[in-house]
């Protein structure tokens, strides 16, 4: 009998202590239960705080215990309670153990929790893993050390594979430390989602795709964007330059033709037929430089000058529908302006015993000045703060050996320069 009742102890004791280690495991889930319903309020987070403090206590003592220390409950709650203390901590040092004993209990609650019974609890920890990545990577990525940056967040990535923040953060992080691969992967993807500045993150992938040399990617990316993206104009430039690098000029030109078919009262579009026609002609002037043949030389001049022509022409066509469209007027008094400059160059260039040929082409580039300005003179009426519109007027007073407007325009410039 006496046995019997010792055995009757014993059991008492057992189930006793038994209780005692669950009790932990339960003080740990309503502490931390209680930390996150208060810790969002300013007036209640010193009170969630302690609450952690509990929890991570009694947590502590439940992983300690043999009858506990194995349940998926014990590691996915001590990854709820470490991960949420990591995010507490603003010192690295300390953090960061934190954060290793989190991500390592989590690991083992995810192996662990077969039934799911815990997948709540684990998914709300992986949210503060990454936050807590993230704060690390804003750090990282303002001291510079964009290398770093990208592996912090390229882990708050994988926990929010949709978040757009995500994805942009790894990419520009990745892009800064030139491992361009992983920053093109990422903003590809961020251009299938409804990410509000993907018309700029087109741009920077083709960017990307120059930077890795692969102008056929560039093409491809910034094309994309303009799909989605077709009144954007550094997207339409970036067209025209990636085609013109490309030898494929004449195939932008025929996209925004058959563009202009469909919508034949489009201002922005009459507008990039005119930049492609002269960004051809600017070509043409890089490749006149290299020539060495006289007639290759002249060739390329006409050439050049067929395309200004085109462009003069694209532009008022867009000087038609608004005639106070700036960028039109700007680029129209550059295009016509050129080459009077030729010809005032030219006639600079004569000997002194060719005075009559110097007279008819310092005749002609005065003509071909006063067909410029107009356009000149709109460009500063619209915009009297643009250099480009000033820099192009005092242009045409200097080859109109009109010295004062010359003088006066130069000091607006230079007003501007000093801002």
């Amino acid at each position: 009998m006496k046995i019997k009742l010792l055995m009757a102890g014993l059991l008492g004791l057992v189930s006793a202590t038994t209780f005692a280690q669950k009790g932990e495991l339960s003080t740990a889930k309503s502490e931390y239960d209680n930390y996150e319903g208060l810790r969002n309020s300013k007036a209640t987070l010193a009170v969630a705080v302690k609450s952690l403090a509990t929890a991570k206590t009694s947590i502590d003592k439940a992983s300690a215990n043999e009858k506990t220390a194995a349940l998926p409950q014990t590691f996915a709650l001590k990854g709820a309670i470490y991960s949420s203390l990591a995010v507490q901590d603003t010192v690295s040092a300390t953090s960061l153990p934190l954060f290793t004993t989190a991500e390592e209990s989590l690991k083992k609650a995810k192996e662990l929790d077969t039934k799911g019974e815990n997948k709540q609890l684990i998914s709300n920890a992986y949210l503060n893993m990454a936050q807590y990545q993230l704060t690390k990577g804003v750090a990282e990525y303002s001291a510079g050390k964009y290398d770093l940056a990208y592996q912090s967040f390229d882990y708050y990535r994988t926990v929010l594979p949709e978040d757009t923040n995500a994805i942009y953060y790894t990419g520009l992080a990745a892009a800064n430390s030139k491992n361009y691969p992983a920053a093109i992967t990422n903003y590809n993807k961020l251009v299938t989602t409804k990410y509000s500045k993907n018309a700029s993150v087109y741009m920077d992938l083709s960017s990307l795709y120059l930077a890795s040399k692969d102008t056929t990617g560039a093409l491809k990316a910034v094309s994309d964007g303009i799909v989605k993206y077709p009144s954007n104009s550094d997207l339409r430039k970036r067209e025209i330059e990636i085609s013109l690098q490309t030898g494929k000029e004449k195939e932008v030109a025929q996209k925004i033709q058959t563009a202009l078919a469909a919508d034949p009262k489009n201002k922005t579009l009459y507008y990039y037929a005119g930049l492609t026609y002269s960004q051809t002609a600017e070509a043409i002037i890089k490749e006149q430089a290299k020539a060495k043949d006289a007639a290759a030389k002249n060739t390329l001049q006409q050439q050049k000058v067929d395309n200004y022509t085109k462009a003069a022409d694209m532009y008022k066509k867009a000087l038609e529908i608004d005639p106070n469209y700036f960028e039109a007027n700007l680029n129209l008094g550059y295009v016509i302006l050129n080459p009077a400059i030729d010809s005032y160059n030219a006639a600079n260039k004569l000997p002194a015993n060719k005075q009559k040929e110097y007279d008819a082409a310092i005749a002609k580039a005065n003509a071909q000045f006063d067909l410029a300005k107009p356009y000149l003179l709109k460009a500063v009426e619209l915009n009297p703060k643009s250099p480009d519109a000033l820099t192009n007027l005092r242009t045409y007073y200097l080859g109109k050996k009109d010295n004062v407007n010359a003088d006066a325009t130069k000091k607006k410039i230079d007003a501007l320069n000093a801002q």
